[in-house]
């Protein structure tokens, strides 16, 4: 007997980084998907495409996270996990939340544990912590839940409802990066300006709302707008470069209503609004630019799990 568990990916829409320090970010989750199995087994092993071993140390993680439910639920971390990924890692999207949430739901499935959406986030965050340092937990949350939340640090996340699917589009810039290394960066403007970045984390709170009104209202324009100023915010803190930069101006003068860099920065992926008649000519001009990019449309479902003989 194996459980199988599949988790979507994620992109913030607005409030990264700031999130870490207590403001509200709005994000959703995507159809790029991490599907986990998990079975019992002589001893622990891990399966993925991407790395061979559970001695590598990006797959430490899920050890992490198997080691400290087997302690909670006293049951054997003799498993084997196998991953395979939908979801480009170090691009933004909350690979490595979508495997950790796919994990503890398929471990919760084989044991019969019953857990709810808010043990699977906290247990996920034990192997987050592990690849982060001190993440602000929206990653798995939202690959958990689903749909579009605003989230903000010790508060109940606060679900979008949507009349109608909307349409992202996402665009890797070619460059991967390090969460870790991106917070820690921010920290540091925190600690040397603590007055200014106080006044930057209730800024982003009230743009994390302005944009909700807009993403529910379907002005995608209005939202749009708001991303590109995001943006430059984020730009002017040290977390884009000039990859990213290029890619945002790159949609803009395709014809997009407003791109941001979505996740930590320093690399990764972008994310635009267009016009309903533009999107596919934007999407194969960045293409065509180098920039892998897909639309998204929202909202999706978060994890589920099953059995399977």
């Amino acid at each position: 007997m194996k459980a199988i568990s599949e988790a979507p990916s994620k992109v913030i829409i607005t409030g990264e980084h700031f999130v870490v320090h207590g403001a509200w970010a709005l994000a959703a989750a995507i159809p790029r998907t991490v599907t986990v199995e998990v079975e019992e087994y002589p001893t622990f092993a891990v399966r993925s495409e991407l790395y061979r071993g559970p001695r590598h140390a990006a797959l430490r993680p899920l050890g992490e996270v198997v080691e400290a439910m087997a302690r909670e639920y006293s049951f054997s971390p003799k498993v084997r996990v196998s991953v395979r990924s939908g979801v480009k890692g170090g691009a933004g999207l909350g690979s490595s939340a979508s495997t950790m949430v796919a994990l503890a739901s398929a471990l919760s499935r084989l044991h019969s544990l019953g857990l709810g959406i808010e043990e699977v986030v906290r247990l996920s965050m034990v192997g987050e912590a592990g690849v982060h340092g001190h993440p602000s937990g929206i990653d798995p949350t939202v690959c958990a839940l689903g749909g579009v939340i605003m989230f903000r640090p010790g508060s109940t996340p606060r679900r979008l409802r949507l009349n109608r699917t909307r349409s992202l589009l996402v665009s890797f810039s070619g460059e991967t990066r390090s969460t870790r290394g991106q917070i820690n960066r921010v920290a540091e403007v925190r600690q040397k300006y603590p007055g200014l970045f106080s006044g930057l984390v209730e800024s982003a709170s009230a743009m994390s709302q302005m944009a909700a009104d807009r993403l529910a209202r379907n002005d995608m324009k209005g939202l749009g707008k708001l991303l590109s100023f995001n943006h430059a915010v984020l730009s002017n803190l040290g977390v884009s470069n000039e990859s990213l930069d290029r890619l945002v101006d790159a949609s803009l003068s395709l014809g997009s209503y407003g791109a941001k860099l979505t996740g930590a920065g320093g690399g990764g992926s972008v994310i635009s609004v267009a016009p309903e008649g533009k999107q596919k000519r934007i999407t194969s001009g960045l293409n065509a630019r180098g920039y892998e990019t897909f639309r998204a449309e929202i909202p999706v479902r978060g994890v589920r799990s099953w059995l399977e003989s």
